[in-house]
């Protein structure tokens, strides 16, 4: 073994809340219980598996190109709304 010594460093990661914003006519209670089940939702991959473990599962609708970098990826919520995640 060479004369090197290596640290291992901790780095935490911080990983933000991701805000809610509903628009227009979203009922209280599914605004709460929407901001509480996608607050820990950090990457679309982590979106997307939320998505898959729905009953039942919610597919992307649609994914609308803002530019190069920018996506806003549509799905379902209930009968009446939609919800969209701002990826880039």
């Amino acid at each position: 073994m060479s004369g090197h010594s290596h640290r291992v460093r901790s780095v935490d990661l911080y990983m933000r809340v991701v805000p809610l914003t509903s628009i227009g006519r979203v009922p209280a209670e599914l605004v709460r219980e929407l901001a509480s089940e996608l607050a820990h939702l950090f990457t679309l991959a982590d979106v997307l598996a939320w998505a898959r473990r729905a009953t039942p599962p919610r597919q992307v609708e649609e994914i609308v190109t803002q530019d190069e970098y920018t996506h806003d990826v549509v799905l379902p919520c209930d009968g009446d709304h939609f919800l969209v995640f701002d990826a880039s």
